[in-house]
């Protein structure tokens, strides 16, 4: 094993949150290590290539898609703080985006008043403890790092008594956010209220392709060292303290480097697995992993008379969110269909759709290569059959992939698949060793957005003097 040179900080997982704690750090003059074990950055939003095409992964929408300008909207924060121009990113907006339900459908788009005419008219009873909500949610600080946890069901329920109604608002915000089953923290309830209904969705035109390559031409502008391929075995401590980290890198083999801070976006109990002395503390792993099938169609959504640009479809009364006894939960879906933001079809030269069901993790794992394949062609022939039902005509098929939580698992490294990690977050980035870092989706900021807000504030908070969000 060889040592290597020291580093002020090393970064672990060149994901969202990860370039961007680099980005940050590195502004200030810090020598920065970014490690990420796959061959490409971006994390759990990334892309690859399929027969010519080009497959994002993550990416259904940019949350927190305010207009250039916004005063305090987490977006102009992160794009203040990073240096990067609002123009890069091409954003957008989304058209519209259902919530469908079987005795109600409301729609939303980037405009609040519209999700507030819909509810006012749908649920007429429920309206000034709809508005009574809505100022909650304003008035509330949801990055106060030493907020206690607190159910959002419960908390809500305390403005809304209609059940149906508690359910459509929770439906966007649980699918894109919550690695709690069931329920979700107030603090990260109002985080995804705020920045799904009260801020709104766009697309970078590109996709997360043109977002990944802002990081990745900043981090090389500003001399961060970038490994590929290049895994963290265990982060090595002495007396409680980070001392380095032991690699293992496809090129130069077992190597060990000194550092004295380790910001790790791998997640909460996937980092202490691999962190000395802290055998004994452990965080759970999330239980939330998801199936996605990426359709390419002969014809636009628009064409085949589909105008929305997401479909939140639940074909119950509740909504379950939770992990299925089944393989999938074919009840519920999100259909993203990107084609369908404004000026955003001139990327596409092909309809594309996008369906994600709620998974089983064990039960995926537990299938032989030939019931794996089959049951991927399964969910496969479900998503085609739900997308057809939101058109006018059914769709010709010309290209498709489906990823399972095996793939999420291959990918990223998260424990059982969980996409949104484990319901155990450490606000303050902190763990029981000094100098160990959480970032990312244990930390408790999600989505891309949220994810660099991260980064950002977790590098600011520990890692530069004086550095404020």
């Amino acid at each position: 094993m060889s040592l290597s040179p020291s580093y002020d900080a090393v970064v672990v997982g060149a994901g969202m949150s990860g370039m961007a704690a680099a980005i940050r750090l590195a502004m200030f003059d810090k020598k920065v290590l970014l490690v990420e074990k796959h061959s490409i950055p971006g994390g759990l939003n990334s892309f690859y290539r399929r027969a010519n095409r080009n497959l994002d992964v993550g990416l259904h929408a940019l949350t927190n898609a305010v207009p250039k300008g916004t005063r305090a909207a987490p977006l102009t924060k992160l794009l203040k703080q990073l240096r990067i121009p609002y123009e890069a990113l091409k954003l957008s907006p989304q058209t519209h985006s259902l919530i469908r339900f079987p005795k109600a459908t409301m729609r939303f788009t980037n405009d609040f008043n519209d999700f507030d005419d819909q509810i006012k008219t749908h649920f007429p009873q429920s309206t000034q403890g709809w508005n009574e909500l809505v100022e909650a949610i304003k008035s509330f600080n949801e990055t106060n790092l030493e907020n206690e946890y607190e159910s959002a069901k419960d908390k809500v329920a305390t403005f809304i008594q209609d059940e149906q109604l508690r359910e459509m608002i929770f439906c966007p915000l649980m699918i894109y956010g919550s690695a709690w089953e069931h329920d979700m923290d107030w603090s990260q309830f109002v985080i995804m209220f705020k920045s799904i209904y009260l801020e709104g969705l766009g697309r970078p035109e590109g996709g997360v392709r043109t977002i990944i390559k802002l990081l990745t031409d900043k981090l090389q502008e500003l001399g961060v060292e970038l490994r590929y391929r290049c895994e963290l075995q265990e982060v090595c401590t002495d007396q409680g303290n980070v001392k380095s980290v032991r690699l293992n890198d496809k090129r130069l083999g077992e190597i060990l480097i000194e550092t004295p801070l380790v910001f790790s976006s791998a997640g909460l109990p996937e980092t202490l697995a691999k962190t000395q002395g802290q055998d004994s503390i452990t965080a759970r792993p999330g239980s939330m992993s998801f199936t996605e099938t990426i359709l390419f169609m002969h014809k636009t959504p628009n064409q085949l008379n589909q105008k929305a640009t997401l479909i939140f479809h639940n074909n119950r009364d509740h909504y379950q969110y939770q992990k299925p006894e089944q393989l999938i939960d074919d009840q519920s879906a999100v259909i993203c269909l990107p084609n369908n933001y404004h000026e955003g079809t001139s990327e596409f030269n092909e309809g594309v759709a996008r369906v994600t069901f709620m998974a089983n993790n064990e039960k995926w794992v537990s299938l032989s290569e030939e019931e794996y394949k089959r049951e991927k062609e399964k969910v496969t022939a479900k998503a085609i059959a739900l997308v057809s039902s939101y058109f006018n005509d059914s769709p010709e098929i010309i290209y498709h992939d489906t990823f399972t939580p095996k793939t999420v698992t291959r990918y990223t490294g998260h424990f059982a698949g969980a996409v949104y990690g484990s319901p155990d977050k450490s606000r303050d980035g902190t763990t029981a060793t000094n100098g160990l870092i959480i970032t990312g989706t244990d930390q408790g900021f999600l989505g891309i957005v949220g994810a660099m807000l991260s980064g950002i504030s977790m590098a600011n908070l520990h890692g530069l003097q004086g550095g404020r969000l």
